[in-house]
């Protein structure tokens, strides 16, 4: 079996430390997941029986995505040190998926950030009318500052910079990762294709 030399060998070791990488971004995208969905403050205002899940349909893609992200990741460095064709071959048909899910996530973040702000809104109105002393409308004045306790005019525009924030890190993290692999799936290739030769000149 032939092994890659000169040049090539320099690509195997560069894919090898991109790939470790990939792993280290993998773990921060499921960490920025993570928090996102777990946050406190969050949590407190999209806990109740009727609340919209739409924020946290593009946090769960996050998450999944971050997850994916680290096993390729482990899988492309060994596919890169045993110089195998077929784990580079999955790591590339892995990188295109994860790739298609941190877009998904990033354009889900940007294009839906109105839906999920306004969705959000009529579920504080909703539950303000019904019932303006309950414990969640009490956790969305004190999470937000907003409604006589600080310069915040109202619960609305307090829940639209909240929401505002957190569907930025969604959409920025997706998009920026999604550039990352497209780094990954150009070293991959060029690396298939240097143990391909490689064994046919043997």
């Amino acid at each position: 079996m032939g092994k890659v030399e000169g040049g090539m060998k320099c690509v195997k070791y560069l894919l090898f430390v991109f790939n470790f990488i990939f792993w280290l971004m993998g773990s921060f995208v499921l960490a920025v997941g993570l928090w996102l969905r777990f946050d406190p403050e969050t949590v407190s205002l999209l806990n109740g029986e009727k609340a919209p899940d739409t924020f946290f349909i593009g946090v769960y893609i996050l998450i999944g995505a971050g997850s994916l992200v680290m096993l390729v990741g482990f899988f492309g460095c060994c596919g890169a040190v045993r110089e195998s064709q077929c784990l580079l071959g999955s790591f590339f048909a892995c990188l295109l998926i994860i790739f298609g899910a941190e877009v998904a996530a990033g354009v889900f973040g940007f294009l839906n950030k109105d839906k999920i702000i306004e969705d959000v809104q009529n579920f504080y109105s909703t539950t303000y009318n019904e019932n303006n002393n309950s414990t969640l409308i009490v956790s969305y004045q004190k999470v937000l500052n907003c409604c006589g306790t600080s310069a915040t005019p109202d619960c609305e525009t307090g829940i639209k910079d909240f929401f505002n924030s957190k569907l930025y890190i969604i959409g920025y993290v997706g998009i920026g990762i999604a550039g990352v692999m497209i780094i990954g799936m150009i070293f991959s290739m060029v690396l298939c294709c240097a143990i391909r030769n490689s064994r046919e000149v043997i």
